[in-house]
């Protein structure tokens, strides 16, 4: 069986990105020659899972779309179809979807997100992991980790690691009751 780990970066007060969608919150935090783990993270990961709204986020980087060596799943209502290479888009009935990906192959499930999709799953005892790496920035208002009614969901951290930029990547795995 897969697991699911939600990777992901979020302000002090709980924000995965500002008002507006954006993440340039996230530079001058930078560290020469330190990635945070991420190569690593990412040469483990064989799927991942995001949100229309993320979707487009990365889509709108300057960069060819960054995941294209994986099986991709965007989640949206709207979105009919996909530019990127080894993307599928999912329309309908999530939570099956997201259960037939994680019963039906081994390996590592990168949730990249967003706020609502985070939530669902979480709500749905679909995630297994969480690593997040927590930003020393105050945005006041964005787009919350989780944005949406869950329930009380326990977790135990694994590890934390503190960087020099102020940075601390915490390692929680979820409680499954």
């Amino acid at each position: 069986m897969a697991k699911i780990v939600l990777y992901s970066a979020v302000s002090v007060d709980g924000y995965i990105a500002d008002k507006n969608g954006d993440v340039d919150w996230l530079h001058g935090f930078e560290e020469e020659g330190e990635d945070y783990g991420y190569s690593d993270f990412y040469q483990s990961v064989k799927f991942t899972l995001m949100g229309r709204n993320t979707y487009n986020q990365i889509l709108s980087f300057d960069v060819p779309f960054p995941y294209a060596d994986k099986k991709n799943f965007v989640f949206s209502e709207s979105l009919k179809s996909s530019n990127s290479i080894n993307t599928e888009i999912i329309n309908e009935d999530y939570i099956s979807k997201v259960e037939e990906i994680k019963n039906s192959n081994e390996g590592l499930v990168w949730l990249v997100g967003g706020g609502q999709l985070n939530s669902l799953l979480l709500k749905n005892g679909l995630i297994d992991e969480l690593i997040l790496s927590l930003i020393p920035v105050v945005l006041g208002e964005g787009i919350p980790l989780f944005n949406i009614d869950s329930k009380l969901v326990k977790l135990i951290l694994q590890k934390s690691k503190t960087y020099k930029t102020g940075i601390i990547q915490q390692y929680y795995q979820v409680v499954k009751e």
